[in-house]
């Protein structure tokens, strides 16, 4: 449970960062709407595919976003979550 809450600390820093692109933050931003929403391309009731859709979905807008960031504002958001 401490880990969830570092990474959400994480990323809630990197979206505070003034260096964080704006297509991070909004690819970010797209993530969390995704996993909070009722609506999915495929629907959670046709089983396997359903979930499988926000396995995939999610860790991907994430890894894209994080792509974009600067390693140091990276390095720095780590140290801030870890404090």
């Amino acid at each position: 449970m401490a880990r969830i809450r570092r990474e959400i600390s994480f990323y809630r820093a990197l979206l505070r960062h003034r260096r964080t692109p704006r297509a991070s933050r909004w690819l970010l931003g797209a993530a969390l709407a995704y996993l909070v929403s009722p609506v999915d391309l495929i629907p959670d009731a046709i089983p396997i595919l359903g979930q499988l859709d926000d396995l995939l979905v999610v860790p991907g807008l994430i890894g894209l976003a994080l792509a974009l960031i600067p390693a140091e504002v990276k390095r720095e958001c780590r140290a801030a979550a870890a404090d």
